[in-house]
């Protein structure tokens, strides 16, 4: 929406709003003035009501004085004349033109009566009992349903023989002696048990009288519980107001005094259609000078809208319309084009800024990607060739990163200085940088000139520090058409280069292929232990002396859903380098001291070893956990054997020297793995508190054909009794090896020669059926039981 269209509905809208305000506020009141004035004009209609009553009351009470006091009539009370009586009664009441007369004795015991029949109680004690107290009583009262205005006096001759009455009906007559001194309708309403009505009386029509019967209002009267001393009602047609005029657990009489809404209203119609005519001629008004105003004010700011929209696409103005330099607008263009000056110099900042690396001032990874594009769409052949300082690490921690800093830019310098051929250089990421040459592929002569150039010595802190230059390369188009698979490519070369200690590596087909299967195993290590794809290998060990088989070491294997077995090689060292390693050896070390119990309960006594990582050897929860385990399952510590490679050991030795202390003092039996291909040196094993040493099948396998080998593992297994500790061989593939490594007095052997790793169920039924191979041995030694009862 345009500012001008919002400008002008902006001053609409205050004018309307305001306006209607006033003009609802203004109505309103008038509204309720006028309903309090009817409101006055009901509760003045019904005291109009109740001193015609009592005026009528008091005649009616005169005109039963005169009947009282008439000789004839005392004459005919005291000789209970009955007929003289009635004839009396009826008389009288004629005259005083009642619609009721009754005479009763003085304990209320009805003698005559125009409409309730002889000796019967008086029906009306509450009246009967007031004029008792008071000597006379008028009120209203109900006969047969219909209501009465009464007034009973006592007859006296001289002493008090008895009470004469007389009343007239409340009917049409009166209520319009009432509706012509107050210009009101009136209903007079008896109900019978608060919800049938016996009487209706109203100067209504008959057709609208009935309406009226089936109205709110008469609904609210009817429910008299809810009734005060008066309550004003409302509905559609009338304003009305209900005074109760007789009342009791029987009998409910009500007047319902009412007018017109439509008459109370009628001004305020009039009135309400002359001020809808002045706030339509004030609106119309309001719509053209919001119309001019919205223009007058709109245009110039129109004009600006437009030129900065013009400088938001990239195009440059020049000048603007300006009314005045000094007005609101004239300042606002002034402004504009300063900005516009601003915004140019920051774009050009920031678009440099974006595409380079704020340390080497080469261009980064975005740059990278559009130059590569370019040449890609131009068809030119190309290579990428990726650099990385392998010992950049070690710079950072030895000198600072300021100085490891001082190296990026310099070896950037370097690379923007190369000769031919024609080559651009960024920086990627962290000590990552890129050659973008014009080769389609790079010859070693260039190589071998680039290498020298980047690894020339560098002066930090006052030492010269050469840099190990890796590189990785992929050509356009052999490896790729896009930029982001031959950066990865180039990626996947470096990362064989670093891996195989190659200054450079070209991409060969089948890396990515090999990259990404590792990518999908990474993602996929997350979800095995919740899906249930790994499972647990045991391979036993023999004790050569006894013949018998006490521990078997486990092994994780793993069933991919769609790639099948994977190796353990393969899938623990990218479980490693991924930081996934420690959920698989909590998921190992839960599997396997479950397994222990249920062979426990089964009556087998084995014992487990497992394999521990570089991270797991230096965490320190690892004793507690295992504390926790051994406590849930009922196990006793010798029960589980934790063996470690030199390797992870070597890593952090202070941090794995306590792991593994703390597992010691736990019970825990400790072993070093495949010894003989890692670090350590014998100082280092004798810190340790290791019990056993497991020499790597690497050595093994041929024992029994290399000379070599033979004497390694004859020094190895010497060594280690030397020390104290058992020696187990691994990777004994026949009975020659195994019998050499019996009479040579290896402590444990393993291999598949015994035994290939199995299932839990499938190395129970092997435990049931092993015979222990004969094989030479040092000392005479007894087979061991394999099942306690």
């Amino acid at each position: 929406m345009r500012f001008r269209t919002r400008l002008m509905l902006a001053l609409l809208a205050v004018v309307v709003v305001s306006q209607l305000i006033t003009g609802a506020a203004f109505l309103r009141a008038t509204q309720n003035d006028i309903i309090a004035k009817g409101s006055q004009r009901l509760a003045l209609g019904a005291k109009v009501l109740d001193q015609l009553l009592s005026v009528r009351g008091e005649q009616l009470s005169n005109n039963v004085a005169i009947l009282a006091d008439d000789f004839g009539f005392k004459s005919a009370v005291s000789s209970q004349d009955t007929s003289t009586l009635y004839s009396a009664l009826a008389n009288y009441g004629d005259r005083a033109k009642a619609d009721t007369v009754f005479l009763s004795s003085l304990d209320g015991v009805i003698l005559a009566s125009s409409h309730h029949p002889q000796n019967t109680p008086m029906p009306f004690p509450e009246l009967f009992e007031r004029a008792r107290q008071a000597g006379s009583a008028a009120g209203v009262v109900i006969i047969q349903g219909q209501p009465y205005e009464v007034a009973l006096l006592p007859v006296r001759a001289p002493n008090l023989i008895g009470w004469v009455g007389m009343g007239f009906l409340i009917d049409e007559s009166l209520i319009n002696e009432v509706r012509a001194l107050t210009g009101l309708d009136i209903s007079v309403i008896n109900y019978e048990d608060a919800t049938r009505i016996s009487y209706l009386a109203s100067t209504h029509e008959a057709a609208l009288a009935q309406q009226l019967m089936d109205s709110e209002s008469i609904h609210l009267i009817s429910e008299g519980g809810r009734l005060l001393r008066n309550e004003m009602t409302q509905d559609d047609e009338y304003l009305s107001y209900a005074s109760p005029l007789y009342t009791d657990r029987g009998n409910q009489t009500y007047a319902l005094l009412q007018i017109s809404r439509g008459e109370l209203l009628g001004a305020y119609r009039s009135l309400q259609g002359q001020l809808l005519g002045i706030i339509a001629l004030i609106l119309l008004f309001t719509v053209l000078v919001a119309i001019w105003s919205a223009r007058s004010i709109s245009e110039p700011l129109r004009a600006l809208s437009q030129a900065a929209q013009r400088i938001g696409r990239g195009e440059r103005v020049l000048e603007l319309p300006m009314r005045g330099r000094h007005s609101e607008t004239g300042l606002l263009a002034a402004t504009l084009l300063t900005m516009q000056e601003g915004i140019a110099k920051r774009e050009a900042a920031l678009r440099h800024q974006s595409r380079h690396d704020l340390l080497t001032d080469l261009p980064n990874r975005i740059s990278a990607q559009e130059d590569i594009d370019l040449a890609i769409q131009n068809g030119e052949p190309f290579s990428l060739i990726r650099l990385k300082n392998d010992n950049y690490r070690a710079i950072n921690d030895t000198f600072g990163y300021a100085l490891g800093d001082h190296m990026l830019v310099t070896l950037a310098k370097r690379l923007q200085c190369l000769d031919a051929p024609r080559s651009k250089a960024y920086r990627l990421d962290s000590d990552e940088l890129l050659l973008l040459t014009n080769q389609v592929q790079s010859d070693a002569a260039w190589r071998a000139h680039l290498f020298a150039t980047l690894e020339k010595p560098i002066d930090l802190n006052k030492s010269p520090v050469t840099p190990s230059i890796c590189a990785g390369e992929a050509s356009f188009p052999a490896h790729g058409d896009s930029s982001q698979l031959l950066l990865r490519r180039a990626d996947i070369a470096l990362d064989m280069a670093l891996r195989h200690r190659h200054s450079h590596q070209r991409y060969v087909e089948g890396q990515d292929e090999q990259h990404l299967r590792q990518l999908t195993l990474i993602r996929d290590l997350q979800d095995a232990v919740a899906n249930g794809e790994l499972w647990v290998a045991y391979q036993p060990k023999l004790a050569p002396r006894t013949g018998a088989v006490m521990q078997c070491e486990a092994l994780m294997r793993w069933n991919h859903p769609t790639l099948g077995f994977v190796p353990p090689d393969e899938f623990i060292g990218l479980a490693e380098r991924s930081g996934s390693i420690g959920m698989l050896s909590q998921w190992l070390l839960e599997h396997v001291c479950t397994q222990l119990d249920t062979w426990q309960q089964q009556g087998y006594r084995l014992s487990i070893a497992v394999n521990l990582s570089a991270s797991d050897v230096i965490d320190h929860h690892l004793a507690h956990h295992l504390t926790q385990l051994f406590e849930r399952h009922h196990l006793a510590p010798d029960k589980l054997s934790v063996e470690v490679t030199e390797s992870a050991v070597m890593q952090d030795v202070d941090a794995a020297m306590n792991t593994l202390m703390e597992l010691h003092r736990l019970g825990i039996r400790l072993a070093i793995d495949d010894y003989g291909t890692g670090y350590s040196s014998l100082a280092q094993i004798r810190r340790l508190p290791v019990k056993e040493l497991k020499i790597d099948k690497s050595f093994i396998q041929a024992i029994d054909t290399q000379e070599d080998d033979l004497t390694i593992v004859r020094s190895t297994i010497e060594m280690g009794h030397s020390l104290g500790l058992e020696v187990v061989a691994e990777g004994v593939e026949n009975r020659a090896s195994a019998e050499l490594l019996s009479t040579l007095g290896c402590d444990y052997l393993q291999g598949y020669w015994l035994a290939k790793p199995m299932a839990s169920e499938q190395l129970i039924a092997w435990l049931d059926s092993f015979e222990s191979p004969a094989l030479p041995q040092p000392v005479s030694s007894m087979k061991t039981p394999q099942r306690v009862p």
